[in-house]
């Protein structure tokens, strides 16, 4: 099932062009293009954010706690 030759990629290739036309591929190729860009800039700016967040939250303060058990009633 996964030994498909070029043979048979091409031909899979020429059906698809001759089912969307070229246009209508390279459209959906700037689209997706265009999705893949949005989606990096959308987590550089999450990574830009966490990293603020992290610096805020690590300030430097420590907090001592004592964890006790509940007791069952």
């Amino acid at each position: 099932m996964g030994s498909f030759s070029i043979w048979h990629w091409l031909i899979v290739l020429v059906i698809v062009m001759l089912v969307f036309g070229t246009k209508k591929l390279r459209n959906i190729g700037q689209d997706l293009g265009g999705a893949v860009k949005g989606f990096k800039e959308g987590m550089k700016e999450a990574g830009e954010s966490s990293g603020e967040n992290q610096k805020i939250a690590g300030s430097g303060q420590t907090i001592d706690a004592e964890v006790k058990e509940k007791s069952h009633s």
